[in-house]
Order: C-alpha cells, then structure tokens, then sequence
C-alpha cells in the first residue's frame, strides 16, 4: 500500500521551488503536464500514488497546495505549462502580500487565511488511504513563507499530531540578501520550526549559487538553476518512498536514525554527481565517486562547514543498479576514514537505502541528509545578526504595527542561542562516563 505525502508550498520561493519539484517527479513517473500518463502501460505510473491521486478520467492531481499572500506567483503558475497539472480549488491566495514581515504572514494577513487553506489541506488528507505525513516548500527570510509556513505547520500539528511534518527551508545567506529583515522573519520561524516540525531540510542561496559557479561551471547561474539543484535533491530524499527498492526508507523510519534529540532536527543535505557539463564525460560515476561527493563540504546545499563540527547522523539514499555490499563497504569506508568527523557514541550511524530507479539522464546518483553540529554555526550567523539589530529595536515598530512585542522576539532569540549551545554540546565528546540521565 502506498503511504502518501500532502505537499503544501507556501510564498514565492516555496512555489517556485514547489513547482520544480512537481516537474522533476512528474517527469520520473512518466507524467505529462496536463496530468495524463505519456505512456499508460508504463509501470512508473505505479508508484505515483503517494504523491499524486487518480481523477476519474485516470488523470493524474498532484497531493499539493499552493498558498500565497500575493496573485502573481500562483497566477504566473496557473500560466506556466505545468499550470493545468494543479486542482484549480488548490490555488489559495490573497492580494496584499506580507511585504517581508513575519509578523503579517503569522498574526494578520496569514491568520485570515489560515481556515480555508486548512479546509483544503482536510481535503487532500481526507483523500489519502494511509497518509504519512506533510511537507512543506518555504522561505524564511521573507513574510508569507516564513509567517504563515510555519502557522500552518502548528495548525497541521495540532490537527494531525500523529503525521510525520517536514519542511525544505531557505534560509537567508550573508551574500545572497534580499531584505533587511530577514534575520528577524529567520529567527522567529526557527522559534517555530523547533517546536512543530519533525524535520526541516536547510537549504541556503549562498550554498546553492558556490554550487552553480564552482561545481557546475555556471557562469551566471539564476533562480531556475538554483531551484533544479533544490528539486533534484527533494526528489532523491522521496525516491524512497516513491519507488521500489532494495533497501526501502520512509519519512518515520528517516526521522527515527537521523534524530537522536528532539529539537535537533536540522539536517544539510546533498546530492551528486554534480560536475561541469564539459566534465561529464571524464569522470566515472562509481559508488566510490559518489559518496566521496556527498561527503566533500563544497557538495552542501547549506553554507556552513561540516568539517568544524561531527555528525551525529547521517542518511545516504542511492539510485540506479547497484550492489548493496559495495554501498556498505563504502558506508564502512568513510567512517573509518572519517571517524573524527562522527560522534563515536552512536554505532553504525549512516542510514543507507537503494532505490532501482534512477533520475532521468543518469544511471547512478545519491542524496546526502546530515545531521551535523557544523550547522549550529549557521543559526550563530543568524543569532549574531538578529541581535545586533535587536538591540537598538531597528525595524521593530512594523512588526509592533500587526500586534506583536518585545518579549515575543526576546523568548526567540533566546531558542536560537539555547539551539546553538545544544549542538555545541553534544559536538564534544563526554569529560566522563558518569552522565546524568533525565527522563
């Protein structure tokens, strides 16, 4: 039985992101975008249920809604040529924007809206025979994304406290900025995304354009390449789920092996091969390329390090026609190369899958999920800005204007230190073996 994922994508990027995805899986489930099957006999088609539901006229409707403060996002994707692919009554949007404030998308213009887009997301679940979880496309440096992703995420978690919730999140970037705010709307859904989110894929803009320029030769990369790199991990990070496979994964069984503690659910990812479109035919694409990939630090979609911090967990899921003692020997491989880089308190902690089918144009590739203490340097980047800017209330008096106040944004600041202090204290190992356990 398949276990389906409603996906909800929220704000400008989060459509756009949301919607690449949506052409990539299609494209591998042999899906036309008008929502028929290109082939019929085709057994790709098979597998689709967990994202997709069958109409009557054996049309293919996408598990997703499409939420925007804003018309000019979701009605430049009703245009696009995947537009006819959607459920026209899953298009929920508003006309004022959030105008970058957190504060709109989560209190005012967002709360508005919150009801009738909770009455789709019933919809969809309603529909689903066994129903494994949400996820959610945003951005958390801008308004609708940040404000109302993450009050929809409370809302599906009071509402389905039992479903697996995970989250592919842009945060902002030091040299990739688009708003002055943006520490402020960041800080304030991590508040958010530590309490109700059992997972949150981080992805950053500045870690995506070194990817464009250094690895793939891109020399003026833009947003549809950025966004293709996104999509392409996603779709490996579901691949699992999706299709049959050796060693098959799902959202519960990867949250069980990748999160030893609750709030530290933060995870970088990756994927490969990645190379310049003039190196592709030098190189063998082998599962020692592969993972010798996804373990290099210029591989992460996230701008931070993995070599300053250690793993606590990681998952490797590879697709094509392999064989699964080369991936464990590899797995083996790279800890024992590795083994300062891994916390040495948790045994045989890489969790590998084999999905059979591969991306299109590709015979092998492999998605990378890190669990790393390297990232609290990425919420300290955040928590250095947010304060620096806090301290003398700059921009304050707009979120103030929709009703919220100090100590909100104090309490906030506050989980993100506590956040960094975590990561950083489970980064070193034990002074002794005398430990205290608390229930």
């Amino acid at each position: 039985m398949a276990r389906e994922i409603v996906h909800i994508q929220t704000g400008q990027c989060g459509n756009q992101t949301g919607l690449k995805f949506w052409e990539v899986i299609s494209d591998e489930h042999g899906i036309g975008q008008d929502g028929w099957a290109i082939d019929p006999a085709a057994t790709k088609t098979d597998c689709a249920s967990v994202f997709y539901h069958q109409a009557n006229n054996d049309r293919f409707v996408p598990r997703a809604v499409l939420v925007d403060l804003e018309s000019g996002v979701t009605d430049a994707i009703k245009a696009s040529p995947l537009g006819k692919l959607f459920k026209p009554d899953n298009f929920i949007f508003g006309y004022s924007g959030a105008g970058n404030n957190w504060a709109k998308g989560h209190y005012t213009d967002g709360a508005g809206m919150v009801e009738q887009i909770m009455d789709v997301v019933h919809r969809e679940a309603e529909a689903c025979d066994c129903l494994q979880g949400f996820q959610l496309t945003q951005s958390l440096g801008g308004g609708t994304g940040s404000g109302l992703g993450t009050l929809l995420l409370s809302k599906i978690r009071e509402e389905f406290p039992d479903r697996i919730l995970e989250s592919f999140a842009v945060f902002p970037s030091p040299k990739v900025s688009d708003t002055v705010v943006e520490p402020y709307n960041a800080t304030l859904s991590v508040h958010q995304l530590v309490e109700n989110a059992d997972a949150v894929h981080v992805i950053d803009n500045e870690a995506l354009y070194d990817i464009c320029l250094n690895t793939l030769k891109l020399t003026k990369p833009t947003y549809d390449d950025l966004n293709n790199l996104v999509s392409q991990t996603m779709s490996g990070v579901t691949a699992c789920v999706r299709f049959p496979g050796q060693l098959n994964s799902d959202l519960r069984k990867l949250c069980v092996n990748l999160i030893p503690f609750p709030r530290l659910h933060f995870f970088m990812i990756g994927f490969a091969p990645l190379c310049g479109y003039d190196g592709q035919a030098y190189r063998a694409v082998t599962v020692a390329e592969l993972t010798q990939q996804l373990f290099d630090a210029k591989n992460m979609m996230c701008a931070c390090d993995p070599r300053t911090g250690r793993y606590l967990t990681a998952s490797v899921t590879f697709r094509g026609k392999l064989s699964t003692k080369e991936m464990d020997d590899q797995m083996a491989s790279i800890q024992q190369k590795n083994s300062n880089h891994f916390v040495d308190w948790i045994p045989n902690n890489i969790l590998s899958s084999v999905c059979n089918v591969p991306p299109r144009g590709l015979d092998l590739s492999a998605t990378f999920i890190g669990n790393s203490t390297a990232i609290k340097g990425m919420f300290d980047r955040v928590y250095t800005q947010f304060t620096a800017m806090f301290k003398r209330r700059a921009y304050f008096f707009w979120y103030a204007a929709e009703g919220m106040d100090a100590l909100e944004f104090t309490e906030a600041g506050s989980n993100m230190n506590d956040l960094v202090a975590e990561y950083a204290q489970h980064q070193e190992p034990c002074a002794n073996d005398d430990l205290e356990y608390e229930d």
